[in-house]
């Protein structure tokens, strides 16, 4: 190590990226969580130029609103990066947010990454992160960040079961000693929910809606089971009518909700019941005595932790801050570096 990379690495913070398909969160060391902003950039255009707009929360608010010069662009699709300059941009960006002087300091970062990237995904992550200013770029899985971060004991040898449901994938993984001993990427997250409420609004009412109304949805009254009425709480909602192409407001219920988002939970629950059966007797046998613990946005779903238990018969839980899960459980992995050594990849 050179006597100026010790130097600057004294004036750094290091730190952890939670590069979501939704949401980005940067975690620096020392100071806990201190971003959260929705994946999203906003261009403007003009003559084939293009120059950055708003990145984040501002950005957020154009999806689906822009005029023709202005175009909103989501660079993560499926938790792996979709638009690589953009991306860099975005990281860019957060860093720059992050560390008011950075002239002098190089910082180190992790980024966590979806057990089923491709080492092409992978690299181009790195790639990103390292032409974005970092110094050094390690990569670790995100199931073993969402379980450090909801506080789950992974170096220990029993089983942990934990399912990570993001905005792109949902990641169910079996864990021990620190490590994975079986995992599993299905591409269906909140993404997936708001498309689902999309097209069933289409065929049932008739009314086509955005994806930001969409995800207002779900998150007011969007849940993954029959409401014990039948109905349910009830919201408003504003679309376009189909058939005579005029706006129109409409009212509807839980219980059509529930319908609609049924494919995507079965989806998620069928993934768990595999992962269950490719675990190892003795690790199945400590899933049970522990349970399985749900993080990332998609674990906030109305009841969807009751639809697992009915499933499998397993306690589910919440983690505490299942948003920031795999934002603090990376962070964690930045702080305790030399214990999670082998769970954290520096190469490839």
């Amino acid at each position: 190590m050179s006597i100026f990379g010790f130097m600057s690495g004294l004036f750094t913070s290091d730190m952890a990226i939670d590069l979501g398909t939704a949401n980005t969160l940067v975690y620096v060391k020392g100071r806990g969580v201190i971003l959260s902003e929705p994946s999203v950039v906003a261009y403007h255009v003009k003559d084939g130029v293009k120059k950055v707009l708003a990145v984040g929360e501002d950005a957020k608010l154009m999806l689906g609103r822009t005029p023709g010069s202005i175009e909103a662009i989501r660079p993560m699709r499926e938790g792996v990066i979709a638009d690589f300059d953009t991306a860099e941009e975005m990281i860019k960006h957060f860093i720059r947010k992050v560390h008011k002087r950075s002239t002098f300091s190089k910082p180190k970062i992790i980024v966590c990454v979806p057990h089923g990237a491709t080492p092409v995904e992978k690299r181009a992550i790195r790639q990103s992160v390292l032409s974005a200013g970092a110094r050094k770029a390690g990569l670790i899985a995100e199931p073993i960040a969402a379980a450090i971060g909801a506080g789950m004991p992974i170096t220990d040898p029993t089983g942990n079961m934990v399912v990570d449901i993001g905005g792109g994938t949902t990641e169910v993984a079996v864990l021990s000693l620190g490590d994975i001993v079986y995992a599993r990427s299905v591409r269906v997250g909140g993404d997936r929910m708001d498309e689902a409420i999309i097209s069933y609004l289409r065929r049932q009412q008739n009314l086509l809606i955005g994806e930001a109304t969409a995800e207002r949805i779900k998150t007011s009254i969007g849940t993954a089971r029959m409401p014990d009425d039948g109905r349910g709480q009830s919201m408003q909602i504003r679309g376009r009518d189909l058939l005579n192409g005029v706006p129109k407001e409409i009212e509807i219920s839980q219980a059509q909700i529930a319908e609609a988002l049924a494919e995507p939970v079965q989806q998620i629950c069928e993934a768990v019941m595999t992962a269950l059966e490719a675990t190892p007797p003795d690790l199945a046998a400590d899933i049970v005595d522990r349970g399985v613990m749900l993080t990332g946005g998609g674990a906030l779903l109305g009841d969807l932790d009751l639809t697992l238990r009915e499933q499998t018969g397993l306690a589910v839980s919440i983690a505490d801050e299942s948003l920031n899960c795999v934002a603090l459980g990376t962070g964690k992995a930045l702080e305790f570096e030399k214990q999670l050594r082998h769970a954290i990849d520096y190469d490839s």
